[in-house]
């Protein structure tokens, strides 16, 4: 039986003999502490995004907790964000002391900018838009919104590396934007890591302080800060794979259209979600509509497809939000996809044989 992975990482390093090459460099400079290999990959991203200025961090989690805390986000304001996202969105806002605010989605998975403005209340001070799946958010009609509203929008793009919008790159519509290097995403390391990238010059040297314990050399301490360096053993791994950035993303978006093309075929028993004029859409995730969504999903890991459900739970439907004073019904459009969409394999590692049997394969579910 043919075998489709979700996950392309034992194909991305099946042979890991280069990365452990500049990992023996590394240790013969015993420069393990940011350093010279965490600056050319913060340099490195920026520059394949399309902004001036990337800050490593810890995690894509704390490139969104960071860049709250030096915006003065804390205990009571209020934050919006998409009900549809990662827990990690809204776990950032609760460990600044904020709320998380949530609004449903719109077609394309992500937030629906004509829900925002009944979230607004007097303690709201920010909205995160995130770019779910790859897909950019509305941001000209969210930045409408924040400006007559005096709010800060930082983005979420943890699964967005390389998208743009009418040319315009993923990250350059807010003060910041927060991207994961989790190894399940489109650009990954062999573990945790993050960057905020920002336009704003002395935004981005706070940043370096404060995720640094607020240390000016060894000795002087500029303000109170956190640990949160990216790794520079991570950096190691980012920077040999950053040159293939580009060719992984457009893998990506051609396994895509090939799916849309083919499950297009399939209405109504499959949905392919509208894809908006203007958006360089990457596909960090492949997700559809489909009926008989957990049938479906069985069969085809029965036949070798790893399918993924993401995510079976809303965030608000969550234990964890009870004292948000959510319930079932709260977002109609982001617990209708909880139920009814699926995640296809969809990364750049796939063959054609492996796209191929998987559209026979939901194709046969649907049409025998």
């Amino acid at each position: 039986m043919m075998k489709v992975p979700f996950s392309y990482l034992e194909r991305q390093f099946a042979d890991p003999t280069e990365y452990f090459n500049d990992i023996r460099v590394l240790l013969e400079g015993m420069d393990l502490t940011l350093g010279t290999e965490v600056e050319k990959f913060e340099n490195r991203f920026a520059e394949f995004i399309g902004l001036p200025h990337a800050v490593g961090v810890g995690s894509g989690t704390d490139a969104l907790i960071l860049p709250l805390r030096l915006l003065g986000i804390g205990n009571g304001d209020e934050v919006i964000t998409a009900a549809n996202t990662f827990i990690a969105t809204a776990g950032a806002i609760v460990a600044t002391g904020a709320v998380p605010v949530f609004v449903d989605s719109e077609d394309g998975f992500v937030i629906d900018p004509s829900k925002i403005e009944a979230a607004i209340s007097p303690a709201t001070k920010a909205i995160i838009p995130v770019h779910y799946t790859g897909n950019m958010a509305d941001m000209p009609a969210i930045m409408e919104i924040a400006d007559r509203h005096n709010l800060l929008v930082i983005e979420d793009a943890c699964q967005a590396i390389g998208a743009q919008l009418t040319g315009t790159p993923v990250g350059s519509w807010g003060h910041c934007a927060a991207f994961s290097l989790h190894p399940l995403k489109n650009i990954n390391v062999w573990g945790d890591g993050g960057l905020v990238l920002t336009s704003d010059a002395d935004f981005a040297e706070e940043l370096r302080l404060y995720r640094n314990h607020g240390l000016v050399g060894r000795d002087h301490v500029e303000m109170f800060g956190v640990n949160s360096r990216l790794d520079s053993l991570q950096a190691v791994v980012g920077n040999r794979l950053i040159p293939d950035a580009g060719s992984i993303t457009e893998r990506r978006i051609k396994v895509a259209e090939r799916y849309d093309a083919a499950f297009a075929q399939l209405g109504p028993e499959i949905t392919v979600p509208k894809r908006r004029d203007g958006v360089r859409h990457v596909f960090h995730l492949y997700i559809i509509r489909a009926t008989k969504r957990d049938e479906l999903h069985a069969y085809l890991v029965d036949q070798g497809i790893e399918a993924k459900v993401h995510y079976p739970i809303p965030i608000h439907m969550q234990q964890a939000a009870r004292s948000l004073g959510y319930k079932a019904g709260s977002f109609p459009n982001t617990e209708f996809d909880a139920a009814n969409s699926i995640t296809l394999p969809a990364h750049q590692h796939l063959t054609d044989k492996e796209i191929e049997h998987t559209i026979r394969q939901v194709t046969k579910f649907y049409r025998g």
